[in-house]
């Protein structure tokens, strides 16, 4: 029997494994430990309609706080995990404090990529991942000021399209050859370019940065690979994340870019789960180990580990093997992503990219593997019940 299970992590995925233990029956002592102040909450929106003010910090609550009370869930805010004993099966916090449990499930999440440049710590730099941070920005940005963000990646241009509202100046830099490029084809990375262009953004692609440059311990420029500098007031650094999995990696168990679990959210521990986007797992549709950064992602795989610790009679292994999906929002335009596209050898574009609503769909030896879906929710849809399937004309519906 199981009496008692505690969670870290009070993001998506650890609310939802919360959530569906209760659903599923658990009855047990159920702890989750969060690292903020804050209650639970969702990070998509904190790079678009929180930075921009249109929705304020209570409408980004993942559940009311009432929801933990009532579903007894003993939520502890600000807990910090020193480290895990999986001998003792317990767990210390910062503040010294022992916590005990049968199951333990990890769904920390993960960190904004530290940017490995001098004078990265100078203020003015500054990164978006918590609301505390997105509160700091907004204080900073100020109508007339000058960012400079680094990394043309779905961060990076998201908050380039809420700072160009907001009227600062606003310059791109990216390293590789045009924007998103790790995510889209070209037909899309063109459009985008297109877009944050008309809308005012200076973007710069293939393009190095060798350092920050502060005045008073302020920044004050970005110095180019060229040599060449961009004076600025602010820098945003957009370089990605990386999954906070030192814990469990200190405490013995097995990762590499993320824990490693198997299709039940099973670690290399038998009593230990974890879910979300310090995740690696190997997907047998693709053929390979991934690691999703996603709210589906965190949703549907907080699922499979509950449903395994509710149900433990049954072999879960192979559970889970997601139709992973994406949004992004940037100005009017929303593009949704289903599916990976990586090693695609055919894009199909349908639609005109000069037009504010079309589709690519990404082939590999005539299957369809992904498609980008911009402003046309239709063909996002549908892409979801039928990636898989071979290309054919009419499989989606026209642009």
């Amino acid at each position: 029997m199981i009496n008692k299970i505690v969670v870290v992590g009070a993001g998506q995925a650890g609310v939802q494994a919360a959530q569906t233990l209760r659903q599923k029956g658990y009855e047990g002592e159920l702890v989750m430990l969060g690292n903020e102040l804050q209650p639970p909450y969702q990070r998509p929106p904190l790079s678009k309609k929180f930075l921009s003010g249109d929705v304020e910090p209570d409408a980004l609550f993942i559940r009311p706080e009432a929801f933990y009370e009532t579903n007894n869930i003993d939520l502890k805010l600000n807990a910090h995990v020193d480290s895990i004993d999986l001998t003792k099966k317990n767990l210390t916090l910062a503040s010294g404090a022992e916590l005990n449990w049968d199951k333990l499930v990890l769904a920390t999440g993960t960190r904004a990529r530290a940017l490995p440049l001098p004078g990265a710590d100078l203020e003015g730099v500054i990164s978006l991942r918590s609301i505390g941070d997105v509160q700091l920005i907004k204080k900073l940005f100020v109508p007339g000021k000058k960012l400079v963000v680094i990394g043309g990646g779905y961060i990076g241009l998201e908050v380039t399209a809420v700072a160009k509202g907001m009227g600062l100046d606003v310059v791109v830099l990216e390293a590789q050859e045009r924007l998103l490029k790790r995510v889209v084809s070209p037909h899309v990375s063109s459009f985008f370019h297109e877009l944050h262009a008309g809308k005012g953004a200076e973007l710069y692609c293939g393009t190095g940065v060798t350092s920050i440059e502060g005045a008073n311990g302020r920044v004050a420029a970005v110095k180019l690979a060229d040599g060449s500098e961009i004076s600025c007031d602010l820098v945003l650094s957009a370089v990605g994340a990386v999954p906070n999995a030192e814990l469990a990696g200190a405490a013995g168990l097995d990762v590499d870019d993320g824990v490693l679990v198997d299709g039940a959210g099973q670690t290399s521990h038998e009593d230990v789960y974890a879910c979300g986007d310090c995740v690696r797992f190997f997907s047998e549709r693709y053929g390979r180990s991934i690691r999703l950064e996603s709210v589906q992602n965190a949703i549907d795989q907080a699922k499979a580990v509950a449903s395994a610790l509710t149900d433990p009679d049954q072999d879960h292994s192979h559970d889970y093997d997601p139709l992973p999906w994406f949004w992004s929002d940037q100005h009017h335009i929303k593009l949704q992503i289903a599916g990976l596209s990586d090693g695609y050898d055919e894009a199909v574009l349908v639609g005109d990219t000069s037009s504010d609503s079309f589709y690519v769909a990404y082939l590999e030896k005539g299957k369809l593997i992904a498609v980008d879906s911009i402003n046309h929710p239709r063909s996002h849809m549908m892409a979801r019940r039928v990636i898989g399937q071979k290309w054919e004309e009419g499989l989606l519906p026209p642009a």
